[in-house]
């Protein structure tokens, strides 16, 4: 569930106002995982009750498929997530947050370290955050905003709400891949 909850660190806190949950995506080398994150902010405004309620996951290397397949198959558990949110009367905020194997540059597209992905992720043509909003352009009568960032922050970020008395932390992921990512909190009077 770190990959899926530390989603909801990359969103700004101002997008949380009146909702209870947002989407989180894993992708890695030999599953797609998609899951509503229920914030739980009455409960804790750190993150640190954030749970997922509801996931579902897709074993897409046994299917081998296209990279468009893999998009679609990813949009469609996307559009099951929301219909389930509904469905449960869980008010989703507008905001899907991804990790993804590789080096992500700032406008979200791939530089590098995705291979374990079905097809070319890389490629200079190819930028899912554009391809899911297209898909999903609004969520609770909101337009949807995106963000994607490397999978091993994703999953370190979940960790943040029980590492505030360190200065430095770090994580070390393993699945298809290896994936590491070190941390610095900022001291107090930094933030001001």
């Amino acid at each position: 569930g770190a990959g899926l909850m530390g989603a909801a660190h990359l969103a700004p806190s101002w997008l949380f106002a009146g909702h209870d949950a947002i989407l989180g995506v894993d992708l890695g080398g030999t599953n797609f995982r998609a899951g509503i994150v229920s914030l739980n902010l009455k409960e804790a405004k750190d993150l640190s009750k954030a749970a997922v309620t509801g996931s579902e996951l897709w074993r897409h290397r046994d299917e081998k498929p296209t990279r468009e397949e893999a998009v679609e198959k990813l949009i469609a558990m996307l559009e099951d997530l929301i219909a389930v949110a509904g469905k449960d009367k869980i008010k989703l905020a507008p905001f899907i947050g991804i990790g993804c194997p590789g080096l992500i540059n700032a406008d979200g597209s791939i530089e590098r370290g995705s291979q374990n992905l079905p097809g070319n992720w890389q490629s200079s043509k190819f930028h899912l955050p554009t391809l899911l909003r297209e898909a999903i352009p609004e969520i609770s009568g909101h337009d949807t905003a995106i963000v994607m960032h490397n999978d091993a922050v994703v999953q370190g970020l979940s960790a943040f709400p029980d590492m505030q008395d360190v200065e430095h932390w770090g994580v070390l992921t393993m699945g298809t891949g290896l994936g590491n990512a070190r941390f610095t909190n900022r001291t107090a009077s930094a933030e001001g």
